[in-house]
């Protein structure tokens, strides 16, 4: 059965760019009302007075998802503010293309922190509140680099695979409390992503395949919110890789090293695939 949207309240972390910031505007179009949370508070008033512009209403909280009392304050803001939360879509996340050799133990905690851990922080603060009232909805957006890395990509695909364990195993703890977990893959996504990601493979990175716009993904995931379901990948096609992988993953390593060498003869540059949120 279909959930009516309007009246809701959305929390939405990387709100400030990308799929956070169309995710936001979507919802804010289906009369939900949304609180922003990033760390770029000059970005978050724009894309508020947008929605305000339109007739919705924003809540702005700049967030590192990082800081845990950053994350705590954004959950009990919004109760302050709405005195509910109905949706957290956990989408803040960055991006890091290095080979396992090149990738510090530093790196690993800085990227595992915001992909995974405050995605993490958040689910933990705001069940009390979505247990209270007895129904909820928790959308994790991950990527099919959550399904199946991606050279030169290992810390970024560890941190999707991570968020994409919790969501299976949250699920179904949460089976019979009212409160619905549902997983968002995309596939290379059109945004900054690629662009402020940090990367050291000394070649200009682009994103492996058809790429979707930021717009695409964030409409799956109102349609997810609007019908809940466990799973989405945002791109069809993809679909069949992540089952190929299952079935055959010396087949999908060929033909990943096979585009890489491909594409760097022809222009120097390194492949990679990701859902390119950005807080």
């Amino acid at each position: 059965m279909a959930e009516e949207l309007r009246g809701k309240v959305a929390i939405i972390t990387g709100a400030s760019s990308g799929i956070g910031k169309e995710t936001a505007l979507a919802l804010a179009d289906e009369e939900v009302r949304v609180v922003l949370a990033a760390r770029r508070e000059p970005r978050l008033r724009e894309i508020a007075e947008v929605i305000r512009a339109r007739g919705g209403r924003a809540l702005i909280v700049p967030t590192d998802v990082s800081i845990q009392h950053h994350v705590e304050r954004l959950i009990r803001t919004t109760m302050e503010h709405f005195g509910r939360i109905d949706l957290l879509i956990n989408n803040a996340g960055y991006g890091l293309f290095a080979s396992i050799e090149e990738t510090t133990i530093d790196d690993v905690k800085r990227i595992m922190d915001v992909n995974f851990m405050g995605a993490f922080a958040a689910i933990k603060a705001v069940l009390p509140v979505m247990r209270r009232q007895g129904r909820g909805h928790i959308i994790n957006v991950a990527s099919v680099a959550g399904k199946r890395a991606l050279p030169y990509s290992g810390a970024y695909s560890a941190t999707k695979f991570a968020v994409v364990a919790l969501s299976e195993s949250l699920r179904v703890e949460l089976a019979d409390s009212g409160i619905k977990v549902s997983l968002v893959c995309p596939a290379a996504t059109a945004t900054e992503f690629f662009q402020v990601a940090e990367n050291r493979t000394g070649r200009r990175v682009r994103p492996v395949g058809p790429v979707q716009s930021a717009e695409e993904v964030a409409r799956a995931i109102v349609s997810l919110a609007r019908r809940p379901r466990p799973e989405v990948i945002t791109f069809k096609p993809a679909r069949a890789l992540v089952v190929l992988n299952a079935v055959s993953p010396r087949m999908v390593d060929w033909a990943m090293r096979q585009s890489i060498n491909r594409i760097r003869g022809r222009r120097g540059e390194s492949t990679a695939a990701g859902a390119g949120p950005g807080s």
